[in-house]
């Protein structure tokens, strides 16, 4: 039996686009007794790939085996008197596979799905025309529902709805066209422990986040150690919701991060007020176009309150969508001390690389298991110029 693991790019510009799951794979992959193997053939796999750059060891962190999804998204099936989950095999799309059993999805989310298909089943109000779920939890133990339907939204859906959040505890958004039903609040507040201190983030619905926050907590740990001691001020590209700022800030004096998602840059904002984080500042733009203004080469309004000059950088933080980085960039980071390199994508990874290894050194390489059981990786790189 197998399940489509998809790629779905919710918010391109921010960070990496892989949002829900990554791959097509069979539901006798997800086996935790062949896990290890797995994650040493990708070390292995990503070693080989990287050699020409003589890296040092190659550091692997692993995921749980089990439950490591903390967002997951399902259309949902409709048959005679039955309603049930489905996703669909990329060499069949057109054909559903019914999904009663989701090992990856965080327990939540597995718990979740049977409560919630056992109240909406005997509910015609509920069941009608509902097409898709989206699941959002955190290991804090909070969880957001956004339930997508072909129809408008009334007031009698509303109060079934809400007596279906206040039942689970629950957070749940309703959908439809041109329609969004925030019944609380939009968000789950994410709890993460890096080196035993807890920080706490706001996760908005339908925004990119890390999918496997255990994971995170470890990719936050690797990349506050390496940074530590740098000094002088940080600047970051694809700053999304400030999940690596607001950790790394304490180790700069300041930081100045970029973000062009509207809703991110807020998100960024309340998660640094929320954990007492006063030195960072984001502007909203683009990361080509704050290369181009770094560079002296252009004017942006958006830019008119920061005194650029007033930054002593030593070292750029980047986390680039799948396409990696563009020549401007490129060219842009090459300039810095240091490089902290964080990328889903190990095959435009090397292309980079094959630019920035001309003036710096791979000091640190790690690899972070995001994705068992397929062959995505996320990897992270620090660099430090010659």
């Amino acid at each position: 039996m197998f399940f489509s693991l998809r790629i779905t790019a919710i918010n391109h510009y921010n960070a990496c686009t892989i949002y829900y799951v990554t791959s097509i794979m069979p539901l006798s992959n997800v086996n935790p007794a062949n896990y290890q193997q797995q994650l040493h053939n990708k070390a292995e796999r990503i070693s080989q790939q990287f050699r020409e750059f003589c890296p040092p060891d190659l550091e692997v962190y692993d995921s749980p085996s089990l439950h490591f999804r903390v967002r997951a998204e399902f259309k949902i099936w409709h048959q005679n008197d039955d309603t049930y989950y489905v996703m669909f095999n990329k060499a069949e799309p057109k054909q559903p596979v019914r999904i009663d059993h989701f090992p990856i999805g965080s327990t939540m989310i597995t718990g979740l799905m049977d409560t919630l298909m056992e109240a909406i089943k005997p509910s015609p109000l509920l069941r009608h025309k509902l097409f898709q779920m989206e699941f959002l939890t955190t290991l804090s133990g909070q969880a957001l529902v956004t339930m997508i339907y072909h129809k408008p939204l009334g007031d009698d859906w509303q109060q079934l709805a809400e007596q279906l959040q206040q039942q689970l505890q629950i957070k749940i958004i309703g959908r439809s066209k041109k329609q969004r039903l925030v019944l609380s609040e939009d968000y789950v507040t994410e709890s993460l422990t890096v080196k035993d201190r807890q920080y706490d983030f706001q996760q908005v619905e339908n925004s990119f986040t890390q999918p496997n926050a255990t994971v995170n907590q470890k990719m936050l740990t690797w990349a506050l150690d390496n940074s530590r001691g740098l000094g002088g001020d940080l600047v970051e590209l694809y700053c999304g919701n400030g999940n690596f700022t607001v950790v790394l800030a304490q180790n700069f004096n300041k930081v100045l991060a970029t973000e062009i998602s509207k809703t991110s840059v807020r998100s960024a904002n309340y998660n640094f007020e929320l954990n007492g984080i006063s030195n960072v500042t984001v502007a909203r733009m683009s990361s080509e176009d704050f290369s181009s203004a770094l560079a002296g080469e252009r004017e942006f309004r958006r830019l008119k309150d920061i005194d650029l000059s007033s930054y002593q950088f030593s070292t750029v933080l980047v986390d680039p969508p799948r396409a990696g980085l563009d020549k401007l960039t490129e060219k842009l980071i090459s300039q810095f001390d240091h490089i902290l390199y964080i990328s889903c994508n190990p095959n435009t990874l090397y292309e980079n690389l094959k630019a920035l290894c001309q003036s710096h050194d791979i000091i640190k390489f790690a690899i972070f298991d995001q994705f068992p059981y397929t062959d995505h990786i996320e990897c992270g790189v620090m660099l430090s110029k010659r």
